[in-house]
This record gives structure tokens, C-alpha cells and sequence, in this order.
């Protein structure tokens, strides 16, 4: 990040400011050349220097360019962190942060971890040496009974991928840190807006910014972020020595669309809600997961570390397989896909879906069962949202 590109005497002001506005002017400098209010879109893959070894920030594009700069400085601003650091996808954001690890270290991840990480995990991480063990956190305390001298990380989602558990992040943060381990919080699901786990103690905050971030479906990006200077200049290191940047184009839109984050959690809370409570009232549905319900079992944590429930809801269909596949074809504003946290909504299936890498074994002990159909709530009318659902449940499900 070039702090004399964007150095001015608006930032330490926008730095004060609410959510909102720093969505909007973080990182966002009038052009100072033609006074654009947008910020060019800069495709340019290497910069002109005024002697050599002396420019603006940049040199060349992999190592930094003035689009990715921009939302990395907004992303940051929004997590309360110093650093902001984008990559090519959430799982090139995972591979980075492993990569900074030493041969023979020792990692601990919650169970019910995105299949995309369990995958990397357990089929990548494993050849380079390094070692991972799965723990159910719902007892932040399970943690500490599973590190080692070699633990180097710990690595949590919450709410969890696509049981919606949660982690009592600064449980596990106190713990980690009295063993001197870092703890990774892949805060996809909750945003920036509903939950900041570096104040609670989390070291390196991750997203998928394909997700909420993004909001659009239309990039494929990761970002990383923390306030630590040691693990800063690590990751910025291998950000350019891996190489797995992404596209100025694609900063310009995920910048775009962070803009209007805060508008769109908002919606996408306000009708998951509703969803949700008319999911739980109905006799064609077993039981329903969101944490914004009282009869989640961790409502409380989630009031405490979290500033709302968000978007996802993930339900279990009275029925078989046979049952779930046929609501997800009556559905009509919600489209069968996989990701997550676009303006439209979506449905699927995670147990042939988006957690299909995960063992028949895992998938049974997370719960992640055959009926379980998980939902990401657009910003759609509530009303057309909730009167879809209710026709696809009665269209599926006879009582």
C-alpha cells in the first residue's frame, strides 16, 4: 500500500467518521491530475519513475497499483485495521496466509470450516507439511486442549459454513494469545459491517470478497487484513512473491460495490429475518438456523460479538433429498447456485454442493445432512422473498 499515494489531509477525518461514510471516501481520492471525484480505472501494468528507484508508489503492477491500493485502504478502514491486502480469490487468501507459516507447523480450524478451506486443508496444506487438526468450537475452551508447541494458527469461522455455529472469538483469541498463536477469522458470512473480530482480539481478518463485500456476483477476489506490522510486511511479501493478485478492473468493481455495503446488509438482515421466523412457524420444516432467532442456541453470543445476524439461513425440510431438490426447483426468486451474498438471492444443497469435498464421515457429524438447504437472502422485497418460500415449501412438502 503507498502511503504517499494517498496521503492527504482528509484521511486521519475519515478515519473518525461511521461506517457508512468510510465506505464511500476511504481510500477515494479525487483524481489529482484531471480532479475525476471516481478514481481512474488503472490498467496499467508498470509506472514511470522520476529517477531510478524513485516514483509514486508504484513500479510495476504485481507489486502494488493504485486501483487494488484504493480497496485495500477502504477494506481495512472498515475492518478497523492498518493493512488491507487483496488477492485473486478467498482461496488464494488461505494459501498466502499458510504459505507464511514454516514447514512442520501445526494448525488448529473449527470443524465446520467452508469446504473450499477444508479442502485446501486437509489435500494442499498437508503436502507442504503442515498439519491441521479440526476441533468443534462451539466451547471456545476445546481449543486449548489440541495446541502444541508447534501450533502457529488458529483458524475460525463464525457463524460457521453452512451450520451457522459460532465462535466465541474473544474466548479464543485470550487463549490463543497466552500460547502465542495467531488467530485467522474468516469473517465472510458477517461482513465487515456486523462484526469486527480484530476488536475482539482475532490477528488477521479474512473475507471472500467475491461475497458481501463484492455484493454483485460478478468478481472472484480475497482480502486480508490485520493491524499487526510483523505479519503485514510477511503477507505483503508473499502477495508479490506468489504473485496471486488480482485484477485492477476487478479492485475497481469489489471497490464499487463496498460502497454500498452497508445499505445492503441492512436489506439482506431485514429479510433473512422475516424468512427465517416464517421458516421456524412452519409445519413443513424441521428446524431452522439463524442466529437472529431466539431458539438459536447462541443468540446471546451472536447479540454480543456481533452487530447483526446477516443474510444466510440455513433450514432442514421435512423430507428426504428427493423433498430439498424439489423446493429448490419450485423456488422462483431464489436461484439454485452455489457462493453466497449477492444482490439476488440464492439456494443450494451443501451436501452436494458447496460441501461436497467434505467426507460423507464430517459432513454426517457437522449435521450437514441431506435435507439441509441453505439460503443467502438478497435484497429483493422482503414480501416477494417470504410469499416465494412459502409457496415452495407447500409445493414440496405434504402434510
Amino acid at each position: 500500500m503507498s502511503a504517499k499515494y494517498f496521503n492527504d489531509d482528509h484521511t486521519e477525518h475519515i478515519l473518525q467518521a461511521k461506517f457508512g461514510t468510510r465506505a464511500i471516501h476511504a481510500g477515494q481520492h479525487p483524481d489529482p491530475v484531471t480532479g475525476a471525484v471516481i478514481p481512474p480505472l488503472s490498467l496499467s501494468t508498470t509506472f514511470k519513475q522520476h529517477s531510478a528507484g524513485e516514483h509514486n508508489g508504484f513500479d510495476y503492477s504485481r507489486s502494488g497499483n493504485p486501483s487494488r491500493c484504493a480497496f485495500e485502504t477502504a477494506v481495512a478502514s472498515l475492518e478497523g485495521a492498518k493493512y488491507g491486502l487483496a488477492f485473486s480469490s478467498g482461496s488464494a487468501t488461505t494459501a498466502t496466509i499458510v504459505s507464511s507459516l514454516p514447514a512442520g507447523s501445526h494448525i488448529v480450524s473449527v470443524n465446520d470450516v467452508y469446504g473450499g478451506t477444508y479442502r485446501y486443508f486437509t489435500k494442499v496444506a498437508s503436502v507442504l507439511g503442515v498439519e491441521v487438526t479440526f476441533v468443534d468450537l462451539k466451547d471456545a475452551a476445546n481449543v486449548a486442549s489440541v495446541i502444541r508447541p508447534n501450533t502457529k494458527l488458529i483458524w475460525i469461522e463464525t457463524p460457521t459454513n453452512p451450520t451457522l455455529r459460532l465462535v466465541d472469538i474473544k474466548a479464543v483469541a485470550d487463549i490463543a494469545h497466552k500460547s502465542d498463536v495467531k488467530l485467522v477469522v474468516d469473517n465472510t458470512f458477517m461482513s465487515p459491517f456486523f462484526q469486527n473480530p480484530l476488536s475482539l482480539g482475532a490477528d488477521i481478518v479474512v473475507h471472500s470478497v467475491t461475497k458481501y463485500i463484492n455484493g454483485h456476483s460478478d468478481v472472484v477476489m480475497g482480502v486480508a487484513v490485520t493491524s499487526n506490522d510483523e505479519i503485514y510486511t510477511k503477507l505483503a511479501f508473499l502477495q508479490n512473491s506468489i504473485g496471486a493478485v488480482p485484477s485492477a478492473f476487478d479492485c475497481f468493481l469489489a471497490n464499487r460495490g463496498l460502497k454500498t455495503l452497508h445499505l445492503r446488509m441492512r436489506q439482506h438482515a431485514a429479510s433473512a429475518q422475516a424468512i427465517a421466523e416464517v421458516l421456524e412457524a412452519s409445519p413443513r420444516v424441521e428446524n431452522v438456523i439463524y442466529p437472529g432467532l431466539p431458539s438459536h442456541p447462541q443468540h446471546d453470543l451472536a447479540k454480543r460479538q456481533q452487530k447483526g445476524f446477516g443474510g444466510m439461513i440455513s433450514f432442514r425440510i421435512k423430507g428426504d433429498l428427493a423433498t430439498a431438490n424439489a423446493f429448490l426447483r419450485h423456488v422462483k426468486f431464489f436461484t439454485l447456485a452455489e457462493s453466497l451474498g449477492g444482490v439476488e438471492s440464492l439456494c443450494e444443497l451443501p451436501a452436494t454442493m458447496t460441501h461436497g469435498s467434505v467426507s460423507a464421515e464430517d459432513r454426517a457429524a457437522l449435521g450437514i445432512t441431506e435435507n439441509l438447504i441453505r439460503l443467502s437472502v438478497g435484497i429483493e422485497d422482503t414480501e416477494d422473498l417470504v410469499a416465494d418460500v412459502l409457496a415452495a415449501l407447500e409445493a414440496s412438502v405434504k402434510l
